[in-house]
């Protein structure tokens, strides 16, 4: 059998290899717009390749992926994520556990990753022909047994998008997922670098939220909850022109355990003047700001004689203040703010216009999908790369 894959990213050269340790006989070329391949991978993780994750902490897969997750739990049944940490483990790629449960390679390098990928293809005799930009499907479906397309996320327009969908294939109009948001709130942007772990954020009038690490910086917030939020919400922010509200708890509590860590430190701080003494669990630059989001600034943090306030100063009404803060500050999404070299789409093939157990096109017999041209995505942490190794197994399975 012949096999084309367009793609020379981390689903297609996986692909590749899959295809061949399955059946030897079968002939397989990758096709590659640019002139390197596994660009992708090679920033990934902030280039140390975020592989895959233990999902110990994970109890249901629409956690982590907000688009796909059914068709995944069927999926990973023939290849898991233990399965996909075997493979790598067998390929030369020596693995470690983070404490936040994300996989890497031991070498912290996304290099080694690509040596492994490029290495296996060329033991293998895969052939792979750089800048060479397929725009047609049917085209190359008569020079080949079998199509496989692995081009990462789809854009709109594009040739093979508008191909696909002239074909009769159901197309979900692909959105950024991953991305950190735009915050025009001066106070809050000062205070770039500081991180706070952990902290939920939600969309209110929603049910989007996540609980992570959130990374404050010069154009608004970024890091692990802010990622996961935008993953979530993605379909709902793209709608609302990414524009909505913000709302960060701070010390992620629930409120009654936040009155009562508040009334606690209260107690045992009543002398010491507010601003002077932060919340434990807040840096002080991080508390100043909430001091002012509660009070204000000036008149507000003093008494009538001039002195700083104390807390035994506080009255109820400026604690019940405080801790609406501590617990739902909240903010202006003015936008995205897009990291040129990574991230993720949202949308693509539509998962009803293929098998579920082979992922072959329901439309064209021999065209398959791998990897993110599916409707398939998930939050950060290792999920992505995982959904791309078991969607490319179920197409060498099929394949083979």
């Amino acid at each position: 059998m012949t096999i084309a894959i367009i793609g020379g990213g981390a689903a297609g050269y996986f692909l590749a290899i899959a295809i061949k340790e399955l059946n030897q006989s079968h002939s397989v070329t990758i096709y590659e717009s640019g002139s390197k391949p596994l660009r992708k991978v090679k920033v990934s993780g902030g280039g140390r390749c975020n592989i895959s994750n233990t999902f110990n902490n994970v109890k249901d897969l629409r956690e982590v992926y907000p688009r796909g997750h059914k068709l995944l739990k069927r999926l990973f049944k023939s290849f898991s994520p233990a399965d996909a940490q075997q493979w790598w483990e067998k390929h030369g790629v020596k693995l470690v556990a983070q404490e936040d449960e994300c996989i890497f390679p031991v070498s912290q390098n996304s290099q080694t990753v690509i040596d492994s990928l490029t290495l296996y293809c060329k033991r293998y005799g895969v052939e792979t022909i750089f800048d060479s930009k397929i725009e047609s499907i049917m085209e190359l479906k008569s020079k080949y047994d079998a199509v496989v397309l692995a081009i990462g996320g789809i854009t709109k327009p594009s040739k093979i998008y508008e191909e696909l969908e002239s074909l009769g294939h159901e197309m979900s109009t692909p959105i950024p997922s991953l991305f950190t948001f735009s915050i025009e709130d001066e106070s809050l942007r000062s205070l770039t670098g500081l991180v706070i772990e952990p902290a939920e954020m939600k969309i209110p009038g929603t049910k989007f939220r996540s609980s992570d690490a959130l990374l404050l910086t010069h154009w608004g917030v970024s890091g692990p909850a802010t990622l996961k939020l935008s993953s979530l919400s993605a379909r709902f922010l793209a709608e609302n022109d990414y524009k909505a509200a913000l709302s960060i708890n701070w010390l992620n509590k629930t409120l009654p355990e936040t009155e009562k860590e508040l009334e606690s430190f209260i107690n045992n701080n009543r002398k010491k003047e507010i601003t002077t003494c932060p919340f434990p669990q807040l840096q002080n630059r991080l508390w100043q700001h909430l001091l002012r989001r509660s009070f204000g600034s000036g008149k507000e943090l003093t008494t009538k004689d001039g002195y700083v306030l104390r807390y035994l100063d506080l009255s109820k009404k400026q604690i019940n203040k405080l801790i609406e803060t501590l617990s739902n500050d909240t903010y202006q999404i003015a936008g995205k703010y897009k990291h040129k070299d990574e991230f993720v789409t949202c949308g693509g093939v539509s998962l009803s216009s293929v098998n579920q157990n082979t992922l072959e096109s329901k439309i064209l017999p021999g065209l398959y999908f791998a990897g993110e041209v599916l409707d398939i995505d998930g939050v950060t942490g290792g999920f992505n790369f995982q959904a791309c190794w078991t969607t490319a197994m179920t197409v060498a399975k099929a394949l083979a």
